[in-house]
């Protein structure tokens, strides 16, 4: 029987339940021990409350990330809020108490331009962020002083550290986690964090006035097209992970219409193939269509049958010693197919070896792409 998966929380929605824990001490002068808030879908959801303290004019306490069935750095993390009355001072506001939100320990903050947050601010998204007022705003209009002035500090201990296994110093997020959610719910093994992050990063390319980018399927395919196009920005480089066609679509729309696709050549044979996915379990080489390819592009006969012998691809790349004429071929294919999914894209297939280098074949403009083809400035 197929294991249902189970769903979990953003971080958005975790700061919001520890605001509201901390201000429902605040105002009741007495412990709480959960509290339920409201999601941007509609529904509720409940969470037991942990570290509480309060005294007179302030209160804190913390929420225990679960992120379900999800594989998400933040699991298990202690979303700290803190919340302090001000006593009011004239001029009083009119309509009511003024809540302000900033970052403590472990949260980022931003410095680069083309994220849902301006540089110089604290990397709470505006999503959690209105999560977060509102959840307060609930408790201290229990206040019989509506000009008071109410201060919440979001922190996470360990967050700096966290941070360290996430792409958010690419990002231009320093210092530690984003605090994000547009609905609070955490879908288990959703493509959606990775997704959300290759639309940031591509915005803040935008941004950053890059002409071009580099889209990456792994860290090791990164440092080999680093190498090679050294004198683009850091900014250029996107870690697209397996999601290539959806990456090519958001490219698309930016208008970077000349996207380079540093990869080595299993994951460019999956392009090539078609594949959206480039994952494993998203996808089969077919190596027969590899065959045939050859066959009709009047490949030698040594190469033929390395293809009809080989078991992988990797195989096939290093028996044949990265033959010029089957890299230029499945480079070919693997640019028609980027097109097909994403029209108007002229993808620049950069073909990694598994030495840390790139491959380069003489004169060959779609395997080893040349810095001019990425116009950078």
């Amino acid at each position: 029987m197929k294991k249902i998966l189970r769903s979990g929380y953003t971080t958005g929605t975790c700061a919001a339940a520890a605001a509201k824990g901390a201000a429902l001490m605040l105002v009741r002068q007495a412990l709480v021990s959960e509290v339920a808030i409201e999601l941007p879908t509609g529904d509720s959801a409940t969470f037991p409350l942990h570290g509480q303290t309060f005294t007179e004019s302030s209160a804190a306490c913390f929420v225990i990330k679960d992120a379900g069935d999800d594989p998400d750095v933040t699991n298990g993390a202690e979303l700290h809020a803190s919340v302090r009355r001000n006593p009011p001072r004239p001029p009083f506001a009119k309509g009511g108490s003024q809540i302000s939100i900033e970052g403590g320990i472990g949260i980022g903050k931003v410095t680069k331009p083309g994220l849902a947050v301006p540089p110089g601010q604290w990397a709470i998204n505006p999503v959690p962020r209105r999560m977060i007022e509102q959840a307060v705003d609930e408790v201290v209009s229990e206040f019989t002083i509506k000009q008071a002035s109410f201060n919440i500090v979001i922190s996470i201990p360990d967050g700096e550290l966290r941070a360290n296994k996430t792409l958010n110093a690419r990002l231009g997020i320093i210092g530690g986690l984003s605090i994000l959610g547009t609905t609070g719910i955490v879908r288990p093994i959703s493509a959606k964090a990775w997704t959300d992050t290759i639309d940031a990063a591509l915005d803040v390319a935008r941004a950053c006035g890059c002409q071009n980018v580099v889209l990456s399927t792994g860290r090791s395919s990164e440092l080999a097209a680093q190498k090679y196009l050294v004198d683009l920005p850091e900014e250029a480089y996107i870690m697209m992970g397996d999601h290539v066609f959806y990456a090519l679509q958001a490219c698309a729309k930016r208008g970077f219409m000349q996207p380079v696709l540093a990869c080595q050549f299993a994951k460019l044979l999956k392009i090539a193939c078609g594949h959206p996915n480039t994952h494993a379990a998203a996808s089969e080489l077919d190596l027969d269509t590899l065959r045939g390819w050859s066959e009709a592009a009047g490949l030698s006969p040594g190469i033929i049958s390395i293809i009809s012998q080989a078991n992988t691809a990797r195989e096939i790349a290093i028996v044949s010693g990265f033959e010029a004429g089957l890299m230029r071929l499945v480079a070919g294919h693997a640019v028609r197919a980027a097109a097909l999914h994403a029209p108007g894209i002229e993808a620049k297939p950069l073909l990694c070896g598994y030495d840390g280098g790139v491959v380069v074949s003489s004169g060959d403009h779609n395997v080893g792409m040349r810095k001019e083809c990425c116009n950078e400035k």
